[in-house]
């Protein structure tokens, strides 16, 4: 349709680069094609680098929210170094069919970046893990328990090491089990333990390996803002102290935090989620 090219070619002049989500092979070359001089910087980003792409940035998971899957595609670019600060970008990823047919004009802010992309990408545990976990952080942050705040601590990964380094507050209800996070019901479950002392400690697979634990790592050199308590010093030192993550639900702040390697690599308010 004429005049469309003069209002929708805005949204591609002078990009510093296009990335391509999960592209078909044909596509790509598309692509690849109109770059017969070189000047086309092209990213690809996906669960498996299908077309070869020379530049590449990998999604642990399948994101179905489409700004949480661009926000972590440029995460991940800004990690490889892939692209700067202030860069613009051409975004074409799919919506509403298998194959791309929506695209984004989108700016690549520094100042914006949360952690999602370390959290996910570079922890031991299982990406689904770890995103069934981050959610059930976050609707306990908005809901609470029966209408009153709580507080939560979630250790992932590593889970044997993590017993090790801690010791039972109360019975293990898990102790038997072969239940995994996740499972609605299993969920249901972890938000009635969550209104009691103790950390919650899930195997890199999903496995609710115990309830009621009290972290014993060392808090030597563990360094986290002012105004948070013993929930996140002991959530901090512990993922120094093994290769698990751990996740905390704040009761006096209502903020979700992920630790890793002994530092708070993401923050999400939990009603701006």
């Amino acid at each position: 349709m004429a005049g469309l090219d003069d209002v929708f070619g805005d949204l591609f002049s002078s990009v510093d680069a296009v990335a391509l989500f999960s592209p078909s092979g044909s596509y790509y070359e598309r692509f690849t094609d109109l770059d017969d001089e070189g000047d086309l910087d092209l990213i690809v980003v996906g669960t498996e680098n299908d077309v070869g792409a020379e530049t590449f940035v990998e999604l642990p998971l399948e994101f179905d929210d489409v700004s949480d899957r661009i926000r972590f595609g440029l995460e991940g670019a800004f990690d490889q170094d892939i692209i700067d600060d202030g860069d613009t970008l051409a975004c074409a990823t799919s919506v509403f069919s298998d194959d791309i047919d929506t695209v984004s004009r989108v700016r690549a802010d520094a100042d914006s970046r949360t952690g999602i992309y370390d959290l996910f990408a570079r922890s031991r545990a299982d990406p689904e893990v770890v995103k069934a976990v981050l959610e059930l952080a976050i609707e306990l942050g908005q809901k609470g328990q029966k209408g009153k705040p709580v507080g939560a601590l979630f250790v992932v990964g590593d889970a044997g090491k993590v017993m090790n380094k801690s010791r039972p507050l109360s019975y293990n209800p898990f102790e038997k089990s072969h239940v995994h996070v996740g499972d609605p019901i299993v969920n249901v479950m972890l938000k009635e333990f969550s209104r009691l002392d103790g950390a919650f400690v899930i195997s890199d697979a999903g496995k609710i390996v115990s309830a009621y634990r009290y972290l014993e790592p060392s808090a030597e050199g563990v360094d986290i803002p002012k105004g948070l308590g013993a929930r996140h010093m002991a959530g901090g030192a512990i993922t120094r102290d093994t290769n698990a993550i751990s996740i905390v639900l704040s009761e006096s702040d209502g903020l979700v935090r992920a630790f890793k390697a002994g530092e708070i690599i993401l923050e999400v308010d939990p009603e701006a989620y």
